[in-house]
């Protein structure tokens, strides 16, 4: 019989709606001896069932809840039947968009805290980042083998968020022989993935959307592509018919890779600029030489571990978009973005603004961007929408 984890009186509010979060400070006392990552029930205090988790010692969240169905064991069966619905809602999605790389499993939005998996055309790129998605490990992998059988597997299991439940970071093989750079396509465009080395698992997969909006944007337009990584944001632009395109980046072995991205995708590499120097001493240089541009994408990193670091995050965001801003000519776009899934997005439209009064400029937010469509949000769980964007007019 597998222990179960009581909670405090008056405390079963929020699994009642579903959310799949219990907290330390909800449970009175753990019944039955478990180790980090068993799977373990959760108990009102006056005994009812509320749901089947996976317990975390050494984390604030103390258990994430895998299933709200009392009949439902967490086996093999259970990890094949989660992937199917999500693999099922994604081909949908992409379907007829000329895109083979997706974002297959959104952690807890998709049922399986915890546990985060993009497609790259022919490897899947697996992170585990909680106790019980890492002692699922074995069954996730063959999950995903049974339902997308044709893929190699690869696990980027090293982010920092780890260590907050006791693990050690993790690079490995775990099926087939994954290539470590992936050739993909997103919506027609041509892109390099280095899932050994690159970003999150290898690439932001949730701008998609954002990407194809700044192209239907750049049409004869002078663009300033600020984080500009591997370049991608600007081969959308160019393809949308952008006159030239500036990406800046601390990394020049992204800009390197955004350099072969132009030449796959034939683009001309006289209309892209590359400049491998920090953005924000760059857009203050801009500012110094009174130079400015018809559109300008600030898609910085995330600025917000946690919500000590707000208000200091919220100053970086300010500080940005204050020399962002600046460097728009009148009538020209400012799209911007928040990743940090702490940062409310009242209040970065809040930051953007009050930036656009210190810069003595106008702001006219005429559209919002999201995540992409395959990075979903459950209802149940807010905390799954991170990522804030908005396309603005700057005028005088």
């Amino acid at each position: 019989m597998s222990a179960t984890a009581i909670l405090a009186p008056n405390r079963e509010k929020s699994l009642l709606r579903r959310h799949p979060w219990v907290f330390a400070s909800a449970i009175a006392q753990i019944k039955g001896r478990c180790r980090a990552g068993d799977t373990i029930d959760v108990l009102s205090s006056d005994g009812k069932w509320l749901g089947r988790g996976a317990y975390s010692p050494e984390s604030q969240i103390r258990v994430r809840i895998w299933t709200f169905n009392q009949q439902e064991v967490v086996d093999n069966g259970f990890f094949v039947r989660r992937m199917e619905q999500a693999l099922a809602l994604r081909q949908r999605l992409i379907a007829g968009s000329d895109t083979n790389a997706f974002r297959l499993i959104a952690s807890e939005s998709d049922g399986l805290p915890g546990v985060t998996i993009d497609v790259y055309n022919s490897v899947a790129v697996v992170q585990l980042l909680s106790a019980g998605a890492d002692r699922q490990r074995s069954k996730i992998v063959w999950a995903l083998n049974k339902v997308m059988p044709d893929l190699a597997v690869f696990e980027r299991s090293d982010v920092d968020i780890r260590s907050k439940e006791g693990l050690q970071p993790v690079i490995q093989t775990l099926a087939g022989e994954p290539q470590k750079v992936v050739d993909i396509t997103e919506n027609g465009i041509k892109i390099k993935v280095d899932i050994e080395h690159g970003h999150k698992t290898g690439f932001y997969l949730d701008q998609r959307d954002s990407r194809a909006a700044a192209g239907r944007y750049a049409r004869d337009a002078e663009v300033l592509n600020c984080f500009s990584y591997t370049g991608t944001f600007s081969c959308y632009a160019l393809k949308g018919g952008a006159r030239h395109v500036t990406n800046v980046d601390v990394s020049q072995p992204a800009l390197d890779l955004a350099q072969q991205h132009l030449e796959m995708n034939g683009l001309d590499p006289q209309k892209c600029s590359m400049v491998n120097a920090d953005v924000f001493e760059t857009l203050r240089i801009y500012h110094r030489e009174q130079r400015q541009f018809d559109m300008v994408i600030l898609d910085p990193p995330k600025f917000v571990d946690s919500k000590a670091s707000l208000n200091r995050a919220a100053r970086g965001y300010k500080d940005i978009n204050l020399y962002g801003i600046h460097a728009v000519k009148p009538g020209g776009l400012l799209l911007t973005f928040s990743c940090s899934g702490l940062m409310p997005g009242e209040l970065f439209q809040k930051i953007v603004a009050d930036a656009a009064l210190d810069a003595g400029r106008t702001i006219k937010i005429i559209e919002r961007l999201s995540q992409a469509k395959d990075h979903p949000v459950i209802g149940s769980f807010p905390e799954g929408y991170y990522l804030k964007g908005l396309v603005c007019e700057v005028t005088d």
